[in-house]
């Protein structure tokens, strides 16, 4: 895995579009990847990040709603149960918010920074967070759960956040994310 400086991609990367392959081995490498995801999380003031966010093809998140950090490998969900509706933002869609209804409670398995087997339970809001991750893992986006009349009121927007972040793909610069965001 080559070091490079990891930054938050905006809408409009590529990067966020591919979807992520799974870890074959937890090294090393991926627990520097996963601190460096975290640090970016918090500086971002998010509760959430995706490998893919950071321009990394390889399904790991990170995940902190204030009750502890997971660092998450290869997530996967098995279990669904009920719904819910939240009003999302997202660190990668600086700026606009979508209603998005995902599942009240989920089970998710994976692997944790060491390899190791995980088994998490969440609702609520951890549910929610865990979901909206695992979308950006398929190269989806909270913009894909727009529905036509707000696709419409976040057109310019999304194309100004297209503009900024083609400028940015060629100068590569750091970039800082955004307030509470997923």
């Amino acid at each position: 895995m080559k070091e490079t400086a990891l930054r938050i991609r905006k809408f409009g990367d590529p990067v966020l579009r591919k979807k992520s392959a799974l870890v074959n081995k937890v090294t090393s490498g991926h627990r520097d990847i996963l601190s460096a995801m975290a640090r970016l999380m918090y500086d971002g003031e998010g509760v959430g990040l995706a490998a893919s966010q950071v321009g990394i093809d390889e399904a790991m998140v990170v995940v902190d709603i204030g009750d502890g950090l997971y660092k998450v490998v290869n997530p996967r969900i098995i279990k669904i149960q009920g719904k819910q509706v939240n009003l999302e933002g997202c660190l990668s869609v600086p700026g606009i918010c979508i209603k998005v209804k995902r599942a009240k409670k989920i089970q998710l398995i994976g692997l944790d920074e060491n390899g190791n087997p995980l088994n998490i339970k969440a609702e609520g809001l951890l549910a929610c967070v865990f979901q909206h991750e695992l979308d950006h893992l398929k190269g989806k986006l909270i913009v894909d759960y727009a529905s036509f009349l707000e696709k419409i009121k976040i057109a310019k927007a999304l194309k100004e956040l297209k503009k900024k972040a083609e400028h940015e793909n060629l100068s590569e610069p750091a970039a800082k994310s955004c307030k509470l965001q997923l």
